[in-house]
């Protein structure tokens, strides 16, 4: 039977998202009415970096379905400190003594390690500032549960956008049910290109300028920007110079400034984005729900904790039955009915060369045993590659094919004609002619006296 995991969020489909969330609901009603389901099972928790309401939702949710938790929640104690790669962690702890492994990991990509050396299933509590599934999936049950819907609602998501792995996550399955999305950055932590340029070829999400005046003072520092499924001949409605304005907001999604991973410490954060109750009057919020995924510090206020709109300790409590639905369906205890199944995206591995991936926290940079640089095609005229692990755009000039041992630059028509698993990347010539290629034509990298 095959393993699957729980990486991305985009590794389930809609109809399995909405199954998983009626099935949330059968737990809530009775959080201790299932403990046949999931018994005689462990499951293991990898921490690698700090949780509270993540391990321990996890970990209820287990012990709720009647299984049992292996705890590793300070890796400074276990081998990983002695210089254990995560691919020999998982492959120990997937070999006997869990049936499902959660992972929290500082690098990005690490839940896509896991999973190619893992003999169970693996799901992804958090890689870095990369991907966080599970919490997308509890903030969509949230907003499922509160409005009824999640296409064509209009949600903020303010703060951190940058450094957020669950704004990357929401915003992609945001983008999945049809829904708009205002962004509203504190300045200089406005999201990432490779997200914004993933919202625009995968899901059709078109970024326009906001006009964001409605929303009061929590957008009078931001330059708002409005991610929208439409059309282009819907946008052309809009044609007002100050951009699409926001009328009503159905949530608004406020995020801390995320330090850790910040690179200079979080030093700089005098502007950030905070919600309290005079920011919270603007009329456009008055039937918004407002949601964080804990913790906070002092972006939202304490004043507006017993406010109505306020959900997020219900947020953090919807967490144990979603996740309950998550570990039932994982480990086979629960079969969903659906038969619609995201196809399973295909990485092909860097043949030769050196690893193309510019980011420096990917696990295929900070881990460099056992893993093998890997990518997949976002297009072939002109060629451009995702690394397989973080998602970044790889970055190169030539490209080789393994079988001619050949190099071409990367608009060369001959590029198309090699298989995916046959392509290497390259940063210059010197770098190819080390790897034993050879210039296959014009634009190869060689000086117009060498062509």
């Amino acid at each position: 039977m095959t393993v699957r995991h729980l990486v991305s969020i985009d590794d389930l489909s809609l109809a399995e998202i909405r199954e998983l969330f009626a099935l949330a609901d059968r737990f809530a009603s009775d959080l201790r009415g299932h403990a046949d389901l999931c018994r005689g099972m462990i499951s293991a928790s990898l921490f690698y970096e700090p949780s509270t309401r993540t391990r321990l939702s996890f970990e209820s949710a287990m012990l709720r379905l009647g299984g049992g938790v292996l705890t590793a929640a300070d890796m400074r104690s276990t081998s990983a400190s002695k210089g254990e790669s995560l691919a020999d962690t998982v492959r120990v702890v997937s070999g006997g003594y869990s049936d499902v492994i959660v992972l929290r990991h500082p690098s990005e990509g690490a839940a896509r390690l896991a999973s190619m050396y893992s003999s169970v299933p693996v799901i992804n509590a958090g890689d870095g500032s990369h991907e966080h599934p599970t919490q997308t999936l509890c903030d969509l049950y949230n907003l499922w549960v509160e409005r009824g819907r999640i296409e064509g609602i209009e949600v903020v998501l303010a703060g951190d956008l940058r450094y957020s792995r669950t704004i990357h996550s929401f915003a992609y399955a945001l983008a999945r049910f049809g829904a708009n999305v205002i962004c509203v950055p504190t300045p200089g932590f406005e999201l990432p290109d490779y997200v914004v340029q993933r919202l625009r070829e995968e899901f059709g999400v078109e970024p326009q300028r906001a006009d964001a005046s409605r929303l009061g003072d929590i957008a009078a520092r931001s330059d708002a920007v409005y991610l929208t499924p439409q059309k282009p001949h819907q946008l052309s409605l809009f044609t007002h110079a100050r951009g699409l304005t926001v009328e009503r907001v159905d949530a608004v999604y406020m995020t801390r400034p995320q330090t850790e991973r910040h690179p200079d410490g979080g030093r700089n954060l005098g502007d950030y984005v905070r919600l309290g109750k005079h920011q919270l009057a603007a009329e456009s919020l008055r039937d918004a729900v407002v949601m964080h995924p804990l913790p906070r510090r002092d972006e939202i206020s304490a004043e507006i904790d017993d406010d109505p709109r306020s959900i997020y300790f219900k947020q953090a409590s919807r967490g144990v039955p979603i996740r309950m639905a998550i570990l039932s369906v994982l480990t086979g205890s629960v079969k969903l009915e659906t038969t619609s199944r995201v196809p399973e995206s295909r990485l092909h591995r860097t043949a030769l060369g050196d690893n193309p991936c510019p980011n420096p926290t990917c696990i295929s940079r900070t881990e460099a045993r056992h893993v093998h640089p890997a990518y997949k095609l976002a297009s072939r005229a002109p060629l451009r590659a995702h690394c397989g692990y973080c998602s970044h755009e790889l970055q190169f000039t030539l490209v080789g094919c393994t079988t001619s041992r050949r190099v071409y630059g990367r608009d060369s028509l001959e590029i198309r004609k090699i298989r995916p698993d046959h392509l290497s990347f390259f940063a210059d010539a010197a770098v190819a002619q080390t790897a034993g290629f050879e210039p296959g034509g014009a634009g190869d990298g060689r000086s117009a006296d060498e062509q």
